[in-house]
Order: structure tokens, then C-alpha cells, then sequence
């Protein structure tokens, strides 16, 4: 199984022509075809099987560049993965993390109706220089205030349902796999990757998707009927606006309960809660369509939208405190004192929820700021240099401002604290470096002292990956301290006017304050362009797919349990795939799962879903793998040092691991290097690590021409190692399933 980007099945297999013998275009198992030889490097009486799961990624166009769009949420949907125990998925983080997701939803629609209904239809619409030479504009005067502010409120709802689509069109190729076991209880779902039905997340995402949508039709509802009220203050739009609210604050209830564990309970709780959504929102389109009195001379935002968003970030800022606070009370709580400490002791959840949040904050800051840019032709208002009064106010929420000065703030620092880091840990990175060459390649003659220096080289950056916590330590810090501008938010201070204040005067330090302020605007803006960018890139170009496919093969690897919107699961299919292809296999004979990078993580997942008839049969080689340097320090609830034990048992230890010092993403499971914990005295947990030496050597063989290359994280496949473990773990698989009764006549695969 290969790593991220989606290799090609003849690069696998190192052989010009294969055929496809299972699975389909998305994700299939492929052999050489019959005939033509055997796959390159094939051990003698071994047949070599690949499978290609990178399309699942980096396959459709269309898919690949949405997925750029989704990153807040994808984001949000990881953080829960990375919590220190595996008791809060349905717990008090997970429901946590499950509001925080709701504000994203939220955040989305606000941004969307600030463009639309705020910018447009009430800040712009009403003046003639906003509209002159706009003929798609000037229409829309001729609507009353009300039935106006209606039409652009289906935008928003338009662009609920395209979230939708985007999250479900998916189901069939990603999570065509439904589980294979009776429906599994939330309870059950805590434990680990061995729970039956794991991988099915299509029950959660669907309950979660409705509610969703509740939240995001909500949204709309509350800001239109809030928005009317600069008129006639009547019982209706009174109740009407109390109902959005509740419609809001129940869906926010339900995701603090537990997922209904069969189809009959969840229809009870979504048919009343569909009704509830498509009236209160009828209802509240009605309402503004036949108000037709409300004081077009009001000047500034749309009434309440100035509120609502301030409100929006103050609640993130206390859900992001309160994630802080419960992930690091559950780190103190280790139940196995041999578990390694996990990754930023901790605050991995928080860390990539504040991640979230701030690129989601990007992404609408980014939308209304480029519209409100264009409708008053290139005229950036703040309290010191307004719009000309026939332009109209124009300005986007004061929380939006500060947003993006926040935005550069923690970018600039969190890019000072990656070099210092870098830097810092320069000196220590060499001195291993140097210790490490100087075991492997003690005699070296003075002409290969350049070749020497660049495999050192090689070696230290390779330690980077080590010292990546505190450059996100700092982000968090950053995060947090953002958290002083909600009551700023709340009060309508904008950065500008707050400096204007401090310094007593309206020049100088407050115009160089509004300058700094509208370039991080500006440079927040590049970014999410550039990001447009690059999914219009992906569209067009498979090379660019697949490198924009690497950041969803790590981050769509979990499923869908906090925001449903999110890029799909893969794992959903590809895991139960890969354990049915293994268990029918293991029927014929030995079978052997060599796993390289992050295929070595499917790898790990599929064996701990593995019937236990099928277990006798398979062995386990992984390489360049990823499992202990990374993911037994992001996800310690899924993967610790308990879970890698339990797989060496399962297996019988039937487990050998090739690493580099040069690779940068693999690295040794039970060793003492890099900071690993020891093994306890297991002598096989011992012998699961071989160590290859990288480079063969620095002098060139006297039959070449040039040294042996510096191989890092690829190949590994090609090695002599490699040949001698495949070989060693079939036979062992073969002596294994003797006395079992899937043993058969094939050959090892």
C-alpha cells in the first residue's frame, strides 16, 4: 500500500503493465498481468498485490478543488481525533468541539449574509453612486426594504444546500462500506480501532448533517427578521424572531446528546426538527416579503448583524478555552503510567480547533471585506477616512477587522517562532547528526568529507519534524490572546478607533494604524486567494491534484463525527475494502501487508479490524513509518503505545519496521531513539525494528560512477532488507496458519 499523493499501480509494483482484479477506479487491488513477468523485486514464490487508494483523494477534479473550501471544516472534524483519551468522543470535549463545529456553520452563513443582505441590499442598494453603472444592481430599488432583504436571503440558504451536496454526493464512493456488524453503540465507539463498524461514520454524519443545516437556516432566519427591525416593532416579527432563536439554541442542544443509535430514534428527533426548519424559515421569508415600512434612512450596518457577529467570535474564543481547559484536566488522568506524554502535552485538540477557527475567520473576513471593496470602488472605510456620503457607510463588522489584524499578528509571530525554533535546535540536531555518521561511517577517506557533510546535513533536517510543538504552542498562545479583542468586538471599537483613542489625536499614529490594519486585510485576502488559486490549479492540472490530495490523505483520514460538511472520510471505504480483500485472501495462504508511510497506517487499521479466523495467517512489514513519530504523539488515544503493543499481539509480534535516520517522516516503534519509550524488556517488541544504514556509503563502488544516493523516506522496496523480511514474515505467516483452517495451498501474497 503506498503513502500520500496516490502513486500509479505500475510504480508500486515496479511493472509496466498490471490489470486490476478488484475494487474499481476509486480504489482498487492490482496485479501484473498474467503472463508478463513478475512484479519488480518479487521475492521467489511470492505474489505481489497493490493497492491503489490515492484516487479516493485525488481523483475528481471538481471534488479535489471544493475540497480547498471545506479546510475550516475539515479542520474542526480533526481536532476531536487528537484528544489524550478516547472516553470523550461522545463526552464533554466531544460536545465541545461539536458546538465549536456549529459556529463554523454559523460563521459561513453570517459571511455570506454580510456580503449579500448587509453589504448589498441594505448598505449599498439605497444609494444611487453605490449602484450607478450597475444595471444588475438598480433593479433591486425598486423593491421595498423587506421583500428585498428576502431575495437575498435565499443566497445564503442556496449556498447551505450546496454544502449539503457537496457533503453527500460523496457517500456511495467513500463510504459505500456500511458496517459488517449490528449497529454499534456510542459507548462502544470509545474504545478503540477494534470496535466493529469503527469506520462507519455515515449514521453520525447524516444526524449531523440535518442539524447542521438547522443551524446554518437559522442563521439567516435570526438576521433577516432581525434586520426588519428598524420598522414596525409588531408581535409577529417578535415571535417569529424567538422561534429562529429557539430553532437555533435546540439544534445546539442536540448536539450535546448522544447520536441516536438506530434510524427509528433519529427520525423521531428530525422529523420534528425538519418541520420546525422549513416553517420558521417559510414563515420568516413571508414576514420580510410583505414588510414593507421599515426606515430605509437608517445609516451604518444591518440592525443586529454588528452584534451577532462579535457574539459569534466572543463564543468561540470561551469554546476554545473551555476545549483548552477539559483536553489538558483529561491529560492529567493517564490510567497507564507507561504511555508516553502526548503531543503538546495535550493541547493538540485545542491547538487545531484554534487552527480552524482562524482560517474559517480568514476565509469570511476575506468575503466581505472583497465585496464591500468592490461595491465602494476601491475605497476602504474606517472611523478616520470615511466613504464620500453619496458611496453610503459600506463597512463590514468591526469583529471582522479585527479578524484580520489577529490574522497577520499570529502569522508574523507564529513564522518568528518556526525560525527561532529551527534555529535553536540547530546545534542539537547537528550533534546528533554528527554521532550518528560517525557510527555508521567511521573510516571515511579525506576526498568523500563533502559527501559526509551533506549526509549530516541530511540527518538534521530530518529531526525537524521533532520541534514542530512549540511554533504551535505559540499559535494557541496567539489564539488566546485574540480572545481580549471580543469585548472590543462587542463594544464597536475597531483597531483604528482604539489607537486614535490611546493616542489622543486623529493623525498620525492612528493613520499608520489604519494602514497596518488594511494590510493585514490585504494579506489575509492573498492567502485565501492564493488558495483559490491553487484549487483552480487542481482543477486543471493532475500533478497539482495530487499535491493539494497529500493534505486531505492526513486530514479526511478520521471520520466525520463533529462537522459534517467536512471532506469525506476515505478511510471509511478503504479500511473495510482492505479487511475484506485480506480475510479472503488469508484463506488461500500466507498473506504479508507491507505498508509504506502512510499506507503503513491503513495498514495498522485494517489488522485491528480483522476477524480473528484471518489473524494466524498475516504478518505485517511497514517502512518509512509514521506510526510512532507522529501518530501515536497526535492521536495517543488511537494508536499510544498500548494500541501498538496490542497490535504486536494480535500478530503474534509477525511485525518488522524498516527506518532511516534521513527520513524525515518514519522512524523506529519500540526503540530508544528519537525519544522513544522503551519496551519493557520485550524481546520480540525488540526485534519489530530494523534500522537501515542511509546512505550504502559515501565513497563511490569502483563499478559506479557517482556515490550511493541518500534515499530519505523512498524507496525502501528496492533494499536487500526489504527482500529478507517479506521472506522471513511469510514463512512465519505460512508456520502460523498451519493449524488454522484458512491455511491453503497458494502462495504468499
Amino acid at each position: 500500500m503506498h503513502g500520500v499523493s496516490g502513486a500509479s499501480a505500475d510504480k508500486i509494483l515496479d511493472h509496466p503493465i498490471v490489470v486490476r482484479v478488484a475494487g474499481d477506479r476509486h480504489a482498487g487491488f492490482y496485479r501484473p498481468r498474467p503472463g508478463t513477468g513478475a512484479a519488480g523485486g518479487a521475492a521467489a514464490g511470492v505474489a505481489v498485490e497493490a493497492y491503489r487508494w490515492g484516487s479516493l483523494t485525488a481523483g475528481a477534479a471538481v471534488r479535489t478543488a471544493s475540497m480547498l473550501l471545506l479546510l475550516p471544516f475539515m479542520l474542526g472534524n480533526l481536532a476531536i481525533w487528537l484528544r489524550p483519551r478516547s472516553a470523550d468522543r461522545f463526552g464533554l470535549l466531544g460536545a465541545l468541539c461539536r458546538l465549536l463545529a456549529a459556529s463554523l456553520t454559523a460563521a459561513l452563513m453570517l459571511a455570506i449574509i454580510g456580503a449579500t443582505v448587509n453589504l448589498l441590499g441594505w448598505q449599498c442598494v439605497p444609494y444611487a453612486q453605490c449602484r450607478q453603472g450597475r444595471p444588475y444592481l438598480s433593479w433591486l430599488v425598486a423593491l421595498p426594504v423587506g421583500p428585498r432583504l428576502a431575495l437575498l436571503s435565499l443566497i445564503p440558504l442556496l449556498a447551505l444546500r450546496l454544502c449539503w451536496t457537496i457533503g453527500a454526493r460523496s457517500a456511495r464512493a467513500f463510504e459505500g462500506f456500511g458496517p459488517t456488524s449490528p449497529e454499534p453503540k456510542p459507548s462502544e465507539l470509545t474504545e478503540s480501532l477494534t470496535t466493529p463498524g469503527f469506520w462507519d461514520d455515515e449514521r453520525i454524519t447524516s444526524w449531523l448533517r440535518q442539524i447542521h443545516v438547522g443551524i446554518g437556516a437559522g442563521t439567516v432566519d435570526v438576521s433577516l427578521l432581525a434586520g426588519l427591525s428598524a420598522g414596525r416593532h409588531d408581535t409577529i416579527r417578535l415571535l417569529l424572531l424567538d422561534a429562529a432563536a429557539a430553532l437555533v439554541m435546540f439544534c445546539a442542544v442536540l448536539l450535546c446528546l448522544p447520536v441516536p443509535t438506530g434510524p427509528a430514534q433519529a427520525r423521531r428527533l428530525l422529523r420534528p426538527l425538519w418541520a420546525i426548519v422549513a416553517t420558521v424559515t417559510g414563515l420568516s421569508l413571508a414576514y420580510a416579503t410583505t414588510t414593507r415600512s421599515v426606515d430605509e434612512a437608517v445609516v451604518g450596518q444591518l440592525p443586529g448583524y454588528e452584534g451577532a457577529a462579535a457574539g459569534l467570535i466572543a463564543t468561540q474564543g470561551v469554546l476554545l478555552v473551555a476545549i483548552a481547559v477539559v483536553a489538558l484536566a483529561r491529560t492529567r488522568q493517564k490510567t497507564d503510567p507507561a504511555e508516553s506524554r502526548p503531543w503538546l502535552r495535550g493541547l493538540g485538540t485545542p491547538v487545531v480547533a484554534a487552527m480552524s477557527v482562524s482560517i474559517a475567520a480568514a476565509f469570511t473576513a476575506t468575503l466581505v471585506f472583497r465585496v464591500a471593496d468592490y461595491l465602494d470602488r476601491g475605497y476602504i472605510p474606517d472611523p478616520l477616512r470615511p466613504n464620500p456620503p453619496a458611496y453610503g457607510p459600506l463597512e463590514p463588522p468591526v469583529a471582522y477587522w479585527w479578524a484580520a489584524l489577529a490574522g497577520l499578528t499570529a502569522l508574523l509571530i507564529v513564522t518568528a517562532a518556526a525560525a527561532a525554533t529551527v534555529l535553536l535546535t540547530r546545534y542539537r540536531r547537528r550533534i546528533l547528526a554528527r554521532r550518528i555518521v560517525e557510527r555508521d561511517f567511521p573510516h571515511v577517506p579525506p576526498h568523500a568529507a563533502a559527501r559526509l557533510r551533506l549526509v549530516r546535513t541530511t540527518i538534521a533536517r530530518s529531526q525537524v519534524t521533532e520541534e514542530l510543538g512549540p511554533m504551535l504552542v505559540v499559535f494557541f498562545v496567539v489564539s488566546a490572546l485574540g480572545l481580549a479583542t471580543v469585548a472590543l468586538d462587542l463594544l464597536g471599537i475597531g483597531p483604528t478607533e482604539l489607537v486614535s483613542r490611546l493616542s489622543g489625536q486623529h493623525d498620525g499614529i492612528g493613520l499608520l494604524a489604519a494602514y497596518v490594519t488594511d494590510a493585514g486585510i490585504w494579506f489575509i485576502s492573498l492567502l485565501v486567494v492564493g488558495l483559490i488559486l491553487l484549487g483552480y490549479r487542481a482543477y486543471r492540472s493532475r500533478e497539482t491534484r495530487r499535491l493539494v490530495a497529500i493534505v486531505w490523505d492526513l486530514g479526511t483520514f478520521w471520520p466525520r463525527t463533529v462537522h459534517p460538511f467536512a471532506p469525506p472520510c476515505y478511510a471509511a471505504r478503504a479500511v473495510p475494502e482492505l479487511a475484506r480483500r485480506v480475510s479472503a485472501l488469508a484463506a488461500q495462504g500466507p498473506v504479508v501487508i507491507s505498508g509504506h508511510s502512510h499506507g503503513s497506517v491503513l495498514a495498522t487499521a485494517t489488522i485491528l479490524q480483522l476477524p480473528p479466523a484471518a489473524l494466524p495467517s498475516v504478518a505485517l512489514l511497514t517502512y518509512g513509518c509514521p506510526l510512532r513519530r507522529v501518530y501515536a504523539r497526535l492521536y495517543p488515544a488511537y494508536f499510544g503505545d498500548q494500541a501498538l503493543r496490542d497490535l504486536g499481539d494480535r500478530l503474534d509480534w509477525r511485525w518488522r519496521n524498516l527506518w532511516r535516520d534521513t527520513d524525515p517522516i518514519g522512524g523506529p516503534l519500540f526503540g530508544h531513539h528519537r525519544g522513544a519509550q522503551p519496551t519493557l524488556g520485550n524481546p520480540a517488541a525488540d526485534a519489530v525494528d530494523i534500522r537501515l544504514r542511509d546512505p550504502r556509503a559515501v565513497t563511490i563502488d569502483p563499478a559506479d560512477t557517482v556515490p550511493p544516493p541518500v534515499e530519505r523516506h523512498w524507496p525502501y522496496h528496492t533494499q536487500p532488507e526489504y527482500q529478507e523480511a517479506v521472506r522471513y514474515l511469510a514463512e512465519r505467516a505460512g508456520h502460523a496458519s498451519t493449524d488454522s483452517p484458512v491455511a491453503g495451498p497458494e502462495p504468499p501474497l
